[in-house]
């Protein structure tokens, strides 16, 4: 139900008002005159105020500065395009003539506060990413975080394209929306692209798009992510995996700002920021031939460092307890903290997966928890090894017992060599307890190839 103040001079118009709105479904109050609705309501608490324009004393456009946090819809006997354009100048949503159509004024009201919640809603979105993200309050005080936030700082209020380098799971995307969220850009799209996830055949369309008819299945035209991102951030993850043709395109994209659609004659311009990442040695990948020089110096205008989990000492324990934090409120569970010997096993860990796995292991341990401690028995890591796998986690046929840590990768390619052929990539990485991108990420590293329908 909406709360509505209508703000009239006329107490059979103002009745009227009230009866209509009511019947709608909102709660209505009623005031005379600006200074009395001032005086009789807390303006804030409204969703949407239907003022006249004249009234005694002040104007109804009066009421748009005393309460800028509502949308205010002006009623006027006087509809003349001068009226209407200095409502709207000073604020007012919209207005509506006099004598007005019921259904046509109820439809205005929908339309207000339809906008109103939407606005609300994506207000609340934008707190939660930047909570859940921490895009301007990223945890770690050791130097190489220190380096990492001062560069952040420098280079964000710039249109510079930035490189960031890093294991896997050590927070690239995280540096990308602190250099959004920081940016002119901020109001922009944040578009991220995983450029290892999409398949080699449909990477050109997916970020570039494609014209209607451009190959055999494009019924209709398709905007790319590049254009997507006009006006904002380009997210480039896993750079290094970006094949050759593909390669191309992002350079000239990047020399003329301009994208050209699969299959199109004609270029269109783009306003794009990059950012890219990649876990790989790129410098390496230009010497083997698989990655463009001319690219890779276009990329490396700005190089952001991030070190591995295992390299930050004293950042573990303090990130430990912020994700713990974070998982607690996520999962709608009361606040908890570590005993001691869990603190100890994690500040041991060698964390391979970075603080990808670290968050992994603290939310499975916050969703196994019985109380308010987390236990190094919850978070299945052994000091100085992996997270270990029990039997009844992944019933599988064929898999006789659980993998001891020291043979976790002899696992890791027994159960993926045993099963690919009846799972798909999802349900092969849920019962693995890990994410596609980790589970593309030990298939490339295990040289573990993947099946082809």
């Amino acid at each position: 139900m909406s709360r509505i103040l209508v703000i009239e001079d006329e107490p059979v118009i103002r009745t009227e008002l009230r009866r209509l709105l009511t019947r709608a479904g909102h709660d209505v109050a009623e005031a005379g005159a600006v200074h009395e609705a001032e005086a009789d309501h807390e303006l804030d608490s409204f969703d949407l105020i239907l003022s006249d324009l004249r009234l005694p004393g002040a104007a109804g456009t009066d009421i748009i500065a005393k309460a800028p946090a509502v949308p205010v819809l002006i009623m006027t006997s006087y509809a003349t395009v001068r009226s209407a354009v200095e409502a709207m100048k000073l604020g007012a949503v919209d207005y509506i003539a006099k004598p007005f159509d019921h259904d046509e004024l109820l439809l205005q009201v929908e339309r207000v506060l339809r906008e109103g919640r939407l606005n609300r809603q994506n207000a609340a979105l934008k707190r939660e990413v930047e909570r859940t993200y921490a895009v301007n309050g990223m945890v770690g005080n050791c130097p190489a975080m220190r380096d990492a936030f001062e560069r952040i700082r420098k280079v964000a209020a710039s249109p510079a394209t930035v490189l960031v380098l890093g294991e896997s799971g050590t927070g690239k995307e995280l540096v990308a929306r602190a250099l959004h969220a920081q940016s002119p850009r901020r109001d922009g799209p944040l578009v991220a692209v995983n450029c290892a996830a999409i398949p080699e055949g449909l990477l050109e369309s997916e970020l570039f798009g494609h014209e209607k008819g451009a190959f055999t299945g494009a019924q209709t035209a398709h905007a790319g992510l590049v254009e997507s991102a006009d006006g904002g951030t380009l997210f480039l993850d896993e750079i290094g995996e970006l094949p050759p043709p593909a390669q191309a395109r992002l350079l000239r994209m990047m020399q003329d700002g301009e994208v050209r659609r699969v299959g199109a004659t004609r270029s269109r311009k783009v306003d794009v920021r990059i950012v890219a990442a990649t876990h790989r040695d790129l410098p390496k990948r230009v010497q083997e031939g698989a990655f463009r020089q001319d690219l890779y110096f276009r990329l490396r205008v700005v190089e952001i460092k991030l070190p591995p989990l295992r390299e930050r000492g004293e950042d573990i324990p303090a990130l430990a307890k912020h994700l713990l934090e974070k998982a607690c409120q996520r999962l709608n569970r009361p606040p908890a903290t570590f005993s001691p010997e869990a603190l100890a096993t994690i500040t041991t860990h060698p964390w391979p997966g970075n603080v990808r796995e670290l968050e992994n292991a603290i939310e499975r341990a916050v969703i196994l928890a019985d109380g308010p401690v987390v236990t190094p028995g919850l978070l299945a890591l052994e000091p100085g090894g992996n997270i270990t796998f029990e039997t009844h986690e992944l019933p599988e046929p064929g898999i006789e017992g659980s993998a001891s840590p020291d043979s976790l990768e002899e696992y890791f390619r027994r159960f993926v060599l045993e099963h690919q052929d009846k799972l798909g990539e999802t349900e092969l990485a849920r019962r693995l307890g890990i994410s596609r991108k980790a589970l593309w990420e030990k298939r490339q590293r295990l040289g573990i190839p993947r099946i082809r329908a």
